[in-house]
């Protein structure tokens, strides 16, 4: 899985460092947004025929390791 997160890269020269697809200009925003609006892996893939199944696992495998280092500070 580890092998998975080297597609994403990060610099600040592309997209305002944000998170990327390694080789791409397609963020790991980009990506989830679209799964987030129901879009299925296909459709994606479709939309953006040179990604592959591997770097959408990439993008959700990041955005997990991501969520897992938040702090929750309850403001009550």
């Amino acid at each position: 899985m580890e092998n998975l997160l080297e597609r994403i890269k990060r610099n600040p020269k592309i997209m305002f460092g944000k998170p990327i697809i390694k080789n791409t200009r397609i963020t790991v925003e980009l990506v989830l947004e679209k799964l987030g609006y129901g879009a299925s892996e296909k459709e994606v893939l479709e939309s953006y025929p040179f990604l592959t199944h591997e770097d959408i696992q990439a993008c959700i495998l990041y955005a997990s390791r991501v969520v897992s280092m938040e702090e929750f500070l309850d403001a009550a």
